[in-house]
């Protein structure tokens, strides 16, 4: 595969961020695109909704689904796959990126706030995948693509946010267990995650504008995806990605082209040993 012409991508939060860069990559390509995101509405303090997303992803040369899903309804998560179908007859491409994070400790993190992180993170990635793989195993060349990072069960990554840290990994062990369950269906079930900090909402909220500076764009992780997503699914499956080894492997060498702030020392990402 050298091309997503054609293909159809499934993408959970793609109204921002990393979800929306990797559905702007995949669109020059003449990809179709289903939004699959709570934002409807503008948000106070976040930016972009769903159909400002289809309009840049259509600027790019894509095909566009806005759907209002919350990935922990899955009623919701159905019906989208349902309206996806409808539209462009099949889904080839599910990209869990939706995520919830709260860098809490164990006394500060109310019940609620885990429930939304298992809910979204571990509940949400585990329910998207169920409902788009009747549609991946008629599809040629099936991806399914996690944001999560590589398990390690060093207890640095777990002693300041038990609860984010189990929601994240919770993600990885789908990756983990379902490669190797769709194998010999030829489904890749892969995970991506940064090296470094990468400038999104998310980021800016932990650690405002200078973290942002010393953060990479979502760009360096859109054309990672897009160099696993380009890949024979029987000959990739079950990796941890790191972004950065993706693109060496495909030949990129200037990553300065990614940082916000040029001559910056990008931040370490979290769970990168």
């Amino acid at each position: 595969m050298s091309t997503l012409k054609g293909k159809t991508l499934f993408i959970t939060g793609a109204s921002r961020g990393i979800g929306l860069a990797i559905a702007k990559r995949a669109a020059r390509d003449g990809a179709n695109i289903v939004i699959a995101a709570k934002t409807s509405a503008p948000h106070p303090k976040l930016p972009g909704t769903i159909y400002s997303a289809a309009e840049e992803i259509e600027k790019e040369g894509g095909k566009a689904l806005p759907l209002m899903v919350d990935i922990r309804q899955e009623e919701q998560i159905h019906d989208a796959v349902k309206q996806a179908v409808e539209r462009f007859g099949g889904i080839d491409i599910c990209v869990n990126n939706a995520s919830a994070i709260s860098l809490t400790g164990t006394l500060q993190t109310p019940m609620k706030k885990f429930d939304l992180m298992f809910g979204v993170n571990v509940r949400g990635t585990y329910a998207t995948t169920q409902a788009c793989l009747p549609e991946l195993l008629k599809a040629k060349n099936p991806h399914v693509l996690t944001l999560s990072p590589p398990l390690s069960m060093k207890t640095k990554w777990f002693q300041g946010h038990v609860a984010y840290t189990m929601a994240k990994y919770g993600m990885s062990m789908c990756v983990l267990g379902m490669a190797e369950e769709f194998r010999e269906n030829g489904v890749a079930f892969n995970a991506l995650w940064p090296r470094t900090t990468i400038a999104t909402a998310a980021v800016n909220m932990l650690g405002g504008q200078e973290m942002m500076d010393a953060s990479r764009t979502p760009d360096i992780m859109a054309d990672a995806a897009y160099a696993i997503l380009t890949r024979d699914s029987r000959a990739c499956t079950g990796n941890f990605f790191i972004d950065d080894e993706v693109l060496r492997e495909a030949g990129v060498t200037d990553f300065d082209k990614y940082l916000v702030k040029p001559g910056t020392q990008p931040l370490p990402d979290f769970f990168i040993d």
